[in-house]
């Protein structure tokens, strides 16, 4: 109630309020205040993190927070006033904007930034030009010596560095790949397992650095997550200055377009599409705008908690997420992040991406000539599940209403700045009467394809056109074969794509049409483009053929997406394809519905793999700390091999192991815990309890259910609260998932619960992370996906099971490997689930100690802490 009445100082209004169950708190949320003054600054949201940096005393108990509040708060202002202040410019422009949107911290921020003497630069007037390059010459072909690695290698890790004798020879068998091929479609290929802590990161970039310092070409490094990508850019820092002579950066991160400000629709945003919170944050971005590295909205140096502060969906309108780019005819071209990003990265001598983009950009890059050809995939334990998702293709009433938008533009009273295919091309349109018409008869098609409110319309069985009743026969068939208590359970549902009800076949034939009466068009507009190229008339300046040309390369796109989707439809009802597989699916969260979809994946993702992005390369390598199967059979490489591609082009890969020089036997520790029975919630949540008071923190709590999570975090939160340990909780706590981690890292009293994204690519080193605690076994979920692919590992004589095991064995090293990240590391790994087979325990470091214990006997061990243990843990003890 006070709070609802007088405007008070928070940190974090969302999370405050929702801790207090009152949504609709508000005031002056010092982080606002902080985006404001200080933007593409990073700052962990917490009064920790704010006080560090501000430079002041970090608050030691949560009756001091107060204080620190006001203190904040003097501080900002302070930095408002210095003559220093780097992020003046702009500021007094942007305030006018904020107090007339009546953002709380105008008011009191006005009085102290003075109106400056002339005129303040807009944002779209600061940013510089990017300017045209020549194509960069093929890189020459050239020999790494074994001396020439190691000197760099030892320049990298500098004078004085530990002698690594692994990361010496992990260097060397990368350096392999950067050989010459020596035939078409059959590159050097190599499979590196690198244990944590032999350095891998600088173990590649030293043979990269001297291949592309000596041939002149670009090595592309691959990462599945923005940690690694933010680490990699801070360790090339070792290799390559920041700038050239000539001011152009030698390394340059690449990301989708949808992870970069759209100047476009920010300028739209600014100019009233935004109303509300969603206009101050567009402010604020703008603001950050004008001083940020690179214009990356997802995870760069725009601060991963200011979308949260506002609404999420805010920042995603604020970037290209529809591949509506009209490119050389937007005013703001010359200017663009992306554009930007996209002609450094081809003068680049590393750039580093993400697997997705990587394989998207080999199979349809806009220039040929810049596909990689030197790559290294980190974290390549994560390939297949790239090339799963990469060269699936999925038909859903969403996808083909991002279609419909694209085609149509915006409809009725929508807000925004979406423009259809007609105002996109309408200079064309003006020009070009053959590619008038075909830009009217893809239009007209467009009007069959889903708009909004169709999910109601499925529920209310009065779908309108082919695709909503297409997708009214599927919501219909896969609910009448639903046999797994999903729906009463609220999960999403499947079924097999065969011996479908004739009017689900029915209702294909004539989607299918549908969508042809749209991709035909979408060719001959296609055509006609090419034809105004090849025969410009007077007006196409170099602007304008850039703009076509970009056009052409979204068309090729969406007539590749409406291709694939027709493919998908022809398959219902006809044999199956061995080398696919189907499923109809309803997707729900929570008993509410929200798409409905038809799904195909290669039952071997690795074929297309192998075909786009191997073929064509020179140099791959896939590397991990988690590449093998830590089986005890002898061939621990198969899988890796299986899921490298290596199969698909008749290459024999080269394979080396650097083991972890960490002393997992002395430092860590394998607790499985019997007396936890599984579906007990409240043993659970009272055992997670427990545990994180025994630490005193420094918790990761790993869930394979979010629904069990959430139970969890509500049982415990309170109590551990009141006791100074905070708790976080992925899927609960309104941030980002980079956020909660920053969060986590940076106050070792705090414990953090998560679902698979916290299993992987996590990096909290020190005493912030000291027990790991999985609820249960990871087994795999039964989906149809799963069971297709253990059916034809069982068939191809792995066995079914065997498939399983691989899999959780995976799943368990990955978590593992949060605990220990450096040498000075030492914690416990807790297994809450009775139902542990032996079999399993190979999952886990040689040498490292594991019992099987009561709950009671575990918060002894954990208390006491690993390193004060006795040197016997005790007899009858497990070794993996």
């Amino acid at each position: 109630m006070a709070a609802a009445d007088t405007p008070v100082l928070l940190i974090n209004a969302p999370l405050v309020a929702s801790r207090l169950g009152y949504p609709d708190l508000s005031g002056l949320d010092l982080l606002e205040a902080f985006a404001f003054i200080h933007p593409a600054r990073f700052c962990v949201p917490t009064p920790r993190g704010l006080a560090e940096a501000l430079g002041l005393p970090v608050p030691e108990t949560d009756a001091a927070v107060p204080e620190l509040l006001q203190r904040a708060a003097g501080a900002l202002i302070a930095a408002v006033r210095d003559p220093a202040w780097f992020a003046r410019e702009g500021a007094w422009s942007a305030l006018q904007s904020l107090e007339r949107l009546r953002w709380p911290w105008a008011q009191v921020l006005k009085p102290h930034i003075a109106r400056p003497e002339k005129a303040e630069r807009w944002l779209f007037a600061r940013l510089p030009e990017w300017e045209e390059a020549g194509e960069r010459p093929a890189p020459r072909q050239v020999e790494l010596s074994p001396e020439a690695v190691q000197a760099q290698l030892a320049r990298l890790t500098g004078e004085g560095a530990e002698i690594r004798e692994g990361q010496r020879a992990y260097a060397q068998a990368v350096s392999r790949i950067f050989a010459p091929r020596s035939a078409p479609g059959r590159p050097h290929l190599a499979l590196a397992q690198a244990g944590t802590g032999i350095g891998k990161t600088l173990g590649y970039l030293a043979p990269a650095s001297l291949w592309a310092q000596r041939s002149g070409g670009t090595v592309w490094v691959s990462t599945f997550t923005k940690n690694l990508q933010r680490q990699l850019r801070s360790e090339s820092r070792r290799a390559w200055p920041a700038r050239r002579p000539d001011g152009t950066p030698p390394v340059v991160v690449r990301k989708g377009r949808e992870n970069y400000l759209c100047l476009l629709n920010l300028e739209d945003a600014l100019q009233g599409g935004f109303a509300g919170r969603a206009a101050v944050l567009a402010q604020l971005v703008a603001r950050w705008g004008a001083y940020t590295r690179d214009g990356d909205m997802i995870g760069g140096d725009l601060p991963g908690w200011l979308g949260t502060l506002f609404r999420k969906r805010a920042i995603a309108a604020l970037t290209d997420q529809r591949g509506e780019c009209i490119f050389a005819g937007c005013p703001h071209y010359r200017k663009c992040f992306i554009e930007r990003a996209a002609r450094d990265s081809a003068q680049a001598d590393l750039v580093i991406a993400n697997h997705a983009l990587v394989m998207i950009n080999a199979a349809r890059a806009r220039d040929p000539n810049q596909r990689p050809t030197r790559l290294i995939f980190d974290e390549g334990h994560h390939v297949f599940e790239a090339a799963d998702a990469t060269f699936a293709a999925t038909l859903s009433g969403q996808e083909a209403i991002e279609l419909r938008r694209w085609l149509i533009g915006p409809e009725r009273e929508a807000r925004g700045r979406r423009r259809g295919l007609s105002a996109r091309l309408a200079d064309v349109a003006s020009y070009d009467e053959a590619g008038a018409e075909a830009i009217a008869a893809a239009c007209k098609a467009g009007q069959l394809l889903p708009t909004d409110g169709w999910l109601q319309r499925l529920a209310d069985n009065s779908p309108f056109g082919p695709l909503e009743a297409l997708f009214a026969a599927v919501r219909t068939a896969t609910y009448a074969r639903d046999e797994s208590g999903g729906h009463e359970a609220g999960y999403g549902l499947e079924t097999e794509a065969s011996g479908l009800p004739g009017a689900v076949i029915e209702a294909a034939s004539a989607a299918g049409e549908a969508l042809a009466s749209i991709r035909v068009p979408l060719i001959r507009l296609g055509g006609r483009l090419e034809a105004i190229l090849a025969e410009p008339p007077d007006w196409l300046d170099a602007q304008g053929r850039a703009r076509i040309e970009g056009a052409r390369f979204a068309l090729a796109w969406r007539i590749e997406l409406i291709a694939a989707w027709e493919a998908l439809l022809d398959r219902l009802g006809g044999p199956a394809d061995p080398q696919f597989v189907d499923w109809l699916a309803v997707d729900r969260s929570e008993a509410r519905e929200f798409d409905v979809a038809i799904h195909r994946r290669w039952l071997d993702p690795m074929k297309p793999f192998a075909r786009v992005v191997l073929e064509p390369a020179h140099g791959v390598l896939l590397t991990s700390a988690t590449l093998t199967d830590r089986t005890l059979e002898e061939d621990r490489w198969a899988s890796a091999i299986a899921r490298s591609g290596a199969a698909h082009i008749e290459v024999t890969p080269q394979l080396s192991t650097a083991d972890s020089p960490f002393d997992y036997a002395s430092r860590a520790e394998v607790l499985i815990v019997t007396d936890i029975a599984k579906g007990d919630l409240p043993a659970l949540a009272g055992a997670y309890a427990r545990i994180i008071e025994a630490c005193g923190g420094g918790v990761l709590g790993l869930f394979t259910a979010i629904r069990r999570l959430r139970a969890v975090h509500g049982r415990i939160a309170d109590r551990l609260a009141r006791a100074g340990l905070p708790v976080y909780a992925q899927h609960v706590d309104p941030i980002d998932t980079g956020t909660l981690v920053d969060i986590f890292r940076d106050d070792p009293r705090a414990s953090l619960l998560g679902t698979d994204a916290l299993r992987d690519g996590v990096d909290v080193p020190g005493h912030s992370l000291r027990c790991v605690v999985m609820e249960q076994v990871p087994w795999p979920r039964p989906d149809i996906l799963h069971k297709a692919r253990r059916l034809a590992a069982s068939k191809a004589g792995g066995g079914g099971s065997a498939y399983d095991d691989r899999i959780i064995r995976a799943r368990l090293a990955q978590a593992f490997g949060r605990l220990i990240r450096s040498k000075e590391d030492a914690g416990h790994f807790i297994v809450l689930s009775p139902a542990f087979p032996s079999r399993l325990l190979s999952a886990f470091p040689p040498g490292t100690p594991v019992l099987r214990v009561r709950l009671d006997e575990a918060l002894q061990r954990v208390a006491s802490g690993v390193l004060d243990r006795q040197s016997d843990p005790q007899p009858g003890a497990l070794q993996p």
